[in-house]
């Protein structure tokens, strides 16, 4: 008779070789990059980025609230909201009206979901890695930009929700809104304090997430070294700052009558 193996004769040893999680089957390359923290890694900067340029271009595009009224063909406009009409004329007429706007649109929102797919994917994958060596973290090696992103990148979601409900489909109660009119849209509904609090703390959390996701993500893409940390963290700090400022001073600016809205300057 054949002698018994050590599985056979270590209690449990079965149980305790069996993987704490199924294997995931194998995706074709490129898509099993994804499976990968690395892959995870490199999705979630890529579509940072994305986004990264979005705020920044919608942020230039709303900076002409500050510019009022211009003739365009004869006729008086808000500046801003021949900035809305223009982006769905984008490349007309090779591509028939807002057809390129709605395909950014759908590439915006597939960044979106697939950055919070990452995120939410690699937070899981943390957990279950470390729960085994759960400790007392040493917050000392960690920032509060750092420590919150998972929080900020909640309040950042749902400020979008309020943001397009507010001022693209108008569904936010309070004020008259009329499609096209941008203007008037947002001087109308940033009047109101309350509105214009949720804009102000909103944009604050919007910031310090883009602060430390700027200066991760170059670690994410493999650009970590002593000698280019600095310039990371100059340039997080930048267009952190920017995209604060920016923001916050609209809400402001409504408030305190330097952006508004005049009907009777149209004709």
């Amino acid at each position: 008779m054949a002698a018994p193996t050590a599985a056979q004769t270590t209690p449990g040893a079965n149980s305790a070789t069996r993987p704490l999680r199924p294997s995931l089957r194998r995706l074709p390359f490129p898509l099993n990059l994804y499976q990968t923290a690395v892959g995870k890694k490199w999705v979630m900067a890529a579509t940072g980025l994305a986004l990264l340029g979005f705020v920044l271009f919608h942020l230039f595009g709303n900076i002409k609230l500050y510019i009022g009224v211009i003739e365009h063909d004869g006729e008086p406009i808000y500046d801003v909201d021949l900035y809305a009409e223009g982006l769905r004329e984008l490349a007309t007429p090779i591509f028939p009206r807002t057809w390129l706007l709605w395909l950014l649109r759908f590439g915006l929102i597939g960044a979106f979901v697939l950055h919070i797919h990452a995120a939410v994917s690699l937070t899981r994958l943390n957990v279950s890695t470390n729960r085994p060596y759960e400790s007392k973290r040493d917050w000392l090696a960690a920032n509060f930009a750092s420590r919150s992103m998972r929080y900020t990148g909640v309040i950042v979601l749902l400020y979008l929700i309020f943001h397009l409900a507010d001022l693209t489909w108008g569904w936010i109660p309070g004020y008259d809104w009329e499609r096209g009119e941008v203007q008037a849209n947002v001087v109308n509904s940033m009047s109101n304090p309350v509105v214009a609090i949720v804009y102000i703390v909103a944009n604050v959390m919007l910031a310090v997430h883009i602060f430390h996701g700027t200066y991760s993500m170059f670690q994410s893409l493999g650009i970590n070294s002593p000698q280019y940390n600095y310039i990371r963290r100059h340039l997080a700090r930048a267009l952190a700052a920017i995209i604060l400022i920016g923001n916050v001073s609209f809400p402001i600016a409504v408030l305190t009558n330097v952006i508004e809205y005049d009907p009777s300057l149209l004709g």
